[in-house]
């Protein structure tokens, strides 16, 4: 089956979910009031200079400062130079700086350096010091963003990095005369600075195609210093893509077949995008005609509504309980209904190896970050907990995010990491709970203010002229004021006058439609 990038536009949010074979594998949000920074590049400010932590905080003009580990910053790197494409296989990474750890594969003569880390952060930098820094974590709760002077630029088959000197190739291109052969084209059109990493995009890639990304990257480059020298800190110098082009060029490696948006303006952005960067995507580019919402016609609301929920059935009858904290997940695995033909240790395996598959989904949608513990049910046979401990491994080999994972115990915990790059679904469509003293959570009232103008759109034909739209104050108060504009576009596009009344005993969550 097919892979499509689906883009469902609504005034202020932007939603964009990657199907493989018809089934959800990603989905990224942002919003107009709540733009992401990973990826952006700041000339920084040194704030505070934290000795016993290593680390720094440094002033990029956001709300809160943003954090630098000694590890993160590359000036002692820059300071040796920067000649170093050795053969070793290096991960993609999509556009992120080199994995820490990774000071094993340097030469001798730098390996003392471990990417700046070897002096103290109070030696390498200084309160008002100004630097180049890029976001690879965003803001999350209430910690402030994490940034690293690595900076890295991806293109449409290479990430450049300036102050890394090696050459890498995503594992997942396969052959081994394609990687040589991808190294030694990059050998012959590097510029004098930097280093590459080839992602699996760049398989079969012309060195034409890969010398236009190599340049178009290097005069990228060569402008964010020019930019630089022109700025007060802190300052942004390069703002990342939004999300739906940094989803085509993220996801450009995966294949895309068809790229399906429910907006005319943003339906002419992305056909922009792709006629100068990937101009043989173009044939793939539809408009969405129907009046239905999109994400209802693909089946993709279903599964964010899904995605929220703190019980996630399976097919079998057994069931997850996911529980998230700021500081840890944990996944519980029950049988619930499902009991099985043979005799117990068989049914324990077969629900625990259908519940790997899900979890290592959830993981994804979700955006689950951080500590995770894997709460299976307890298997007496060794072999079994093999299988379910390799079942797991094998499901998130096509996840993104680096992840790390322990053997299963004999009382069936697992505990995993998985990276953490941006706020998870939870977090960015819900709030704290007002009415249970935050022990659950609800939709925030933005978040209801997008599902009201989707219902509007999607119950347009039943509607009379003049619609009466009863709310909570606060969903209310938003209505009236930052998204004013927002309903006015809705009221436009059904053909429907809306008059909205406050309702103080109405749950958040809870609207009414009817006859003014």
């Amino acid at each position: 089956m097919s892979n499509e990038l689906i883009v469902n536009v609504t005034s202020g949010e932007t939603r964009v979910a990657f199907l493989e074979g018809g089934v959800l594998s990603e989905l990224m949000i942002e919003r107009a009031h709540e733009v992401g920074i990973v990826g952006n590049i700041y000339q920084g400010k040194v704030q505070r200079v934290l000795p016993g932590m290593n680390a720094a905080f440094v002033e990029i003009g956001q709300e809160k400062a943003a954090f630098l580990y000694a590890t993160d910053f590359s000036q002692e790197l820059k300071e040796i130079g920067e000649d170093l494409d050795k053969d070793e296989d290096e991960d993609e990474g999509e556009g992120e700086a080199p994995a820490e750890g990774g000071e094993e594969n340097l030469p001798d003569e730098l390996r003392r350096y471990k990417w700046g880390g070897t002096k103290p952060i109070h030696m390498l930098l200084k309160p008002a010091q100004e630097i180049l820094v890029q976001v690879a974590r965003g803001p999350i709760s209430t910690k402030g963003a994490r940034i690293t002077s690595h900076i890295s630029l991806p293109g449409r088959y290479l990430v450049y990095m300036p102050t890394w000197g090696k050459i890498g190739v995503s594992k997942k291109v396969e052959s081994y005369e394609e990687r040589v052969r991808l190294r030694q084209t990059i050998r012959k059109i590097r510029p004098p600075q930097g280093g590459f990493i080839l992602r699996t995009a760049a398989e079969t890639a012309s060195e034409e195609q890969l010398h236009q990304d190599v340049s178009f990257l290097w005069k990228l480059w060569q402008e964010i210093l020019r930019r630089k020298e022109n700025v007060v800190a802190p300052a942004l110098i390069q703002p990342e893509l939004d999300v739906a082009l940094r989803a085509l060029r993220d996801l450009y490696g995966a294949k895309i077949d068809r790229v399906v948006v429910d907006d005319p303006e943003e339906y002419e952005k992305i056909k922009g995008f792709i006629e100068n960067l990937m101009p043989e995507l173009l044939p793939s580019l539809e408009l969405y005609p129907h009046l239905e919402p999109i994400f209802d016609r693909f089946g993709i609301e279903s599964e964010i509504t899904r995605a929220l929920g703190r019980k996630v059935w399976l097919k079998s009858g057994g069931y997850l309980i996911v529980e998230q904290t700021e500081a840890l997940t944990t996944i519980d695995v029950n049988t619930g209904r499902f009991t099985g033909k043979k005799n117990l240790e068989e049914t324990i395996l077969r629900n625990n190896l259908e519940a790997v598959e899900e979890i290592a989904y959830q993981m994804k949608i979700r955006n689950i970050g951080g500590i995770i513990i894997l709460d299976f049910i307890d298997m007496e046979k060794r072999s079994n907990r093999e299988k379910v401990y390799s079942a797991l491994r094998e499901a998130l080999k096509n996840d993104r995010s680096k992840t790390t994972i322990t053997k299963i115990s004999e009382i069936g915990l697992i505990e995993m990491t998985r990276k953490r790059t941006r706020e998870s679904l939870k977090g960015h469509l819900s709030q704290d709970c007002p009415y249970c003293e935050a022990k659950g959570y609800v939709k925030s009232p933005i978040t209801v203010v997008y599902d009201i103008f989707r219902h509007l759109r999607r119950e347009a034909s039943s509607l009379p002229d003049k619609v009466l739209l009863s709310v909570n104050p606060s969903v209310f108060n938003l209505l009236l004021d930052v998204e004013r504009k927002g309903l006015a576009t809705v009221e436009k596009k059904i053909g429907k006058r809306v008059e909205l009344k406050a309702q103080d005993n109405y749950h958040i969550e809870q609207f009414e439609v009817g006859r003014a």
